[in-house]
């Protein structure tokens, strides 16, 4: 096995602790940036991009170059066409274009430099001996764009246009007005819902769209964007919006941006001693900042659109691809970028119980393959495959238990009431779908009629609906104690947990290991479903029957899925969740985060922002694994490794920071932010540990595994005695 050299060290000391804290950003900036040599190849595309990617969340921007000409794709994650019917006419819809068209560049080259700070990307085109460079940014605090022109050499003559392309569907309008250019882009006929979305274009020291750029002398552009949901009437928006600003306004819009990022990256760091890991990490959660926030519409598959025919809908995948991105965001403390998640899912309920009641004669939900934002189902009657009730379902009843898992990552590290109740609805409906749908026989709960992949059957017992079942009454029997809800029903939802069947088993390569299912497929060649009851279901961990976490590291060896496009979201998580080889997963981890485009995306891949925090998810869990609510420090790491970090948040609402240097454990300390009972591995086995309570000595405690009550917002540190 080739071993990864690991020279690279950023020193994060814990919060309140040591010297003060400093973020891996302002340490080494050279490993955050992405850079562009030659122009992206893969824009528009109706999957994937590898351009530069931009945004604050709602809306996003990417750009290309071709022949002479910047191109700037705009899109945003409420512009969809919304037709529940699966006509190929449904998903998000790039909103237009912003195109630069530099005089004389035709033939030049390009290259670009992205700062994974605050998002502003430079590109740099060069003819000659001249050079004109782009630099734009997309506010993080309002719907603003910006592309600063400048030029080194001699005069040259540049073209700004903004334009939409043309669909039989779409209506555009477009226009100029007071120096502002405008444009609407809306679909309104044949939908169930209408979308509108407006731009407006201004250049800021110039009128014309044509100008002359002086060496020297730079050129604004400043573009507004808004769409009907956020404002009836998003023109009027939009033009007041960039109508009140000037250069100097600017300047404070650019402001409020770099004090948002300053913020988004002080909510966690890590550092481990790898460079390519370390720039991996904060490219998966800059990717995720740029393209999440929108509360009731979160990014579809790609996060970027640029065309008007995005791939499978560009929509909500529900059989793991939706659900992926989001995986590493509670653990990561973004928790913003983690909400717009629940969205689709909670718009869905309706529907969802109509095809219980319709299709398997049960209580609860039922969903779909694929569906969009406020209920849309974008598979509905989709011409080519078998269809239940006109429903796309390829035979799988798992895809809204699915949906719970990171509903319940983020209870579990938050215990927000607030949430809970919001949740609480959907867990029900899954469960009351489950407590219907499952079969009592011979002194088990076994699933019938449930394909594990899409078309693959009618399986018994697929062991991903195992994991998810489990996933679910946990969450719910939890949720109803903590809320004081539905308490009468919790011995029946335990009854369920202790006689639903155990997941199914098989020899291969006369090793014991985890069978697809117990009768149907066994296995599967290139997708990596056999593994996903580890996680992202989390039924088993650490603490799990020694027989459970042989056979687990037993599949794991046996798939080797590291690269796979439809598995690596969960393979190394589920890897470093049963105590596989730390050198092992992180070696592949360093060769899988090495697979990528500039912007981070996995190469080749075409399913978009699904694989975006992969390293992030797996580097959180080797530094802090609470999985079960029992926290181990470093576990996934070799001992020899130095690592840092600071506020990973934990199962049981815990904000968690830690150093290994040398072998040892220093500076732990905890932020209970819900006063629950704290459990930990105890960091120094053969010693007594000493608590520090908001600064002041508490108790001390020994063994193993210790544990100790905490109250809402009270700061311990851990010291070895």
């Amino acid at each position: 096995m080739k071993v990864v050299k690991l020279s690279f060290f950023l020193i994060v000391c814990s919060l309140n602790g040591g010297a003060q804290s400093r973020s891996p950003l302002n340490e080494e900036k050279r490993f955050l940036k992405n850079i562009w040599t030659k122009p992206p190849t893969h824009i528009p595309n109706d999957v994937s991009v590898d351009a530069p990617l931009m945004g604050n969340g709602d809306v996003t921007m990417s750009v290309g170059f071709k022949e002479d000409r910047l191109r700037y794709y705009l899109s945003k994650n409420d512009f969809w066409r919304l037709r529940s019917k699966a006509d190929g006419l449904s998903g998000p819809r790039v909103i237009g274009f912003v195109d630069v068209s530099v005089n004389g560049f035709n033939g030049g080259e390009f290259s670009a430099e992205q700062s994974l700070e605050n998002g502003v990307t430079s590109c740099v085109l060069h003819k000659d001996r001249q050079n004109v460079t782009a630099r734009s940014w997309v506010s993080a605090t309002e719907n603003l764009i910006f592309i600063e022109l400048t030029a080194v050499g001699k005069a040259t003559k540049v073209s700004i246009r903004l334009t939409a392309p043309e669909h039989q569907h779409a209506r555009l309008k477009s226009g100029k007005a007071n120096n502002v250019y405008w444009l609407t882009r809306s679909f309104v006929d044949s939908v169930d819902i209408s979308t509108e979305v407006a731009v407006a274009l201004k250049t800021f020291n110039h009128k014309d769209s044509t100008v002359l750029l002086q060496p020297g002398k730079k050129i604004v552009i400043g573009l507004s964007i808004e769409s009907k949901f956020k404002n009836t009437k998003p023109l009027d928006d939009a033009f007041n919006q960039i109508s009140k600003l000037d250069e100097r306004s600017i300047a404070t819009v650019m402001n409020k941006h770099n004090n948002w990022w300053k913020r988004y990256w002080s909510k966690s760091n890590i550092a481990v001693e790898d460079p390519v890991l370390m720039k991996a990490y904060y490219q998966g959660l800059y990717t995720m900042a740029a393209c999440s926030r929108d509360p009731k519409f979160p990014p579809g598959i790609f996060g970027w659109t640029t065309t008007d025919n995005p791939a499978w809908n560009g929509d909500y995948h529900l059989n793991y691809n939706f659900q992926a991105p989001f995986y590493a965001l509670y653990a990561a403390n973004r928790l913003e970028q983690g909400e717009p998640h629940d969205a689709p899912l909670l718009d869905f309920i309706p529907r969802g119980e109509w095809y219980a009641h319709q299709i398997t004669h049960t209580r609860g939900i039922l969903y779909p393959v694929g569906i969009g934002p406020l209920g849309i189902e974008v598979t509905r009657n989709f011409p080519t495959y078998e269809k239940e009730a006109g429903g796309l379902f390829f035979g799988q009843r798992s895809n809204a238990a699915y949906g719970l898992l990171n509903m319940a990552q983020q209870w579990r590290c938050t215990y927000n009431e607030k949430y809970g109740k919001k949740i609480y609805p959907y867990a029900l409906a899954v469960v009351n779908f489950w407590e219907d749908y499952l079969k009592f026989e011979n002194g088990r709960f076994v699933i019938y009629g449930d394909a594990i992949h899409e078309g693959s059957g009618n399986d018994k017992n697929p062991i991903l609906s195992l994991g998810l079942i489990r996933n679910a009454f946990d969450l719910i029997l939890d949720l109803s104690s903590t809320l004081k809800m539905d308490e009468n029903r919790q011995e029946k939802w335990k009854d369920i947990l202790d006689k639903l069947s155990d997941f199914p088993i098989q020899t291969r390569n006369n090793k014991d290991v985890f069978r697809y299912t117990e009768k149907g497929v066994d296995w599967w060649p290139d997708n990596g479903l056999g593994i996903q009851h580890i996680y992202p279901s989390n039924s088993i961990n650490l603490d799990s029957r020694p027989e459970l976490l042989t056979r687990s590291r037993n599949t794991i060896d046996e798939m080797k899925r590291w690269k796979d496009n439809n598995t690596s979201s969960s393979f190394f998580m589920a890897a470093i969740r049963v105590g596989y080889d730390p050198s092992i997963v992180l070696n592949e981890l360093h060769e899988y985060a090495l697979r990528t485009y500039p912007n981070g995306f996995q190469l080749n891949n075409p399913h978009g922002i699904e694989n975006s925090c992969t390293v992030a998810n797996a580097l959180n869990e080797m530094l802090c694994m609470s999985a079960g609510n029992v926290i181990r420090l470093f576990n996934g790491l070799s001992k020899k490794q130095n690592a840092s970090f600071e506020n990973i948040r934990a199962w049981g609402a815990f904000l968690v920071s830690a150093r290994l240097k040398n072998e040892v454990v220093t500076d732990v300390q905890i932020v209970s932010e819900k006063g629950r009972l704290c459990t930990m591995v105890n960091p120094w086995p053969d010693k007594k540990v000493l608590l520090i309570r908001n600064g002041k000595k508490s108790d001390i405690l020994n063994g193993t595994r210790i544990s100790f009550k905490t109250v809402p917002n009270e700061i311990v540190k851990l010291q070895a005695l």
